[in-house]
Parts: structure tokens; sequence; C-alpha cells
């Protein structure tokens, strides 16, 4: 009943929500892609690099926290913890390994 009353006065929006999901995820590609040219030009191997890729994608979540999102994740997102925390991590992965890779062979060569 809370529930259906907090929803008569603040609805969701669902073409808001999947704007706000999509911003998100190009914040994440773009800044994958930007934390490869980072690793790869200071030369991470292996672990390192991955971990240099998980704690910037940490920092990135929390700017969004801080600034898109205003500190108040819920009016923003359906799932606040798994659209702005954990969403699209894996999905920029491919693209952190690719850039990665190049500008360390560039660097290396």
């Amino acid at each position: 009943m809370n529930d259906e009353r907090e929803l008569a006065i603040s609805p969701i929006v669902v073409t808001s929500v999947q704007h706000n999901t999509q911003v998100v995820s190009n914040i994440r590609n773009l800044t994958a892609s930007l934390f490869g040219v980072a690793a790869g030009t200071l030369g991470l191997e292996s672990y390192p690099g991955f971990i240099f890729y998980l704690v910037g994608t940490l920092i990135v979540s929390a700017l969004i926290y801080a600034f898109r999102a205003e500190g108040k994740p819920s009016e923003y997102f359906y799932r606040p913890l798994g659209d702005l925390w954990g969403g699209d991590v894996f999905s920029g992965l491919s693209g952190f390994v690719l850039t990665w890779t190049l500008f360390y062979g560039l660097v290396r060569a």
C-alpha cells in the first residue's frame, strides 16, 4: 500500500530511467577505453592492469553517484545498486582490454 501511494506521488517514468541507464553505459564505455589507454601507456601487465580497471570503475561510479545522481540514485534509477554500481562493469571490460593491449604494444614496440 505504501509503495502504491509513493508511486502515485512520484511515478517512475520508464523513458527517463532508460535514458539514465544509457547515459551511465556511455560514460562507462568511454572511461573503460580511457583506462585501457592509461594502463597500456603505463605498461601494466596482468593483475595490476585489471585492478587498475576495477579501481577506476569504482571511482567513476562514485563520481556518477556524486555529480550525476546528486547523491540520490533511487530517484534516477530503478535498481540503484545494480544500475549504478554494478551495471556495465563487465561490458566495458572488452573495450578496456582492446585499448590496453593496443597502447601497450605501441609503447613497448
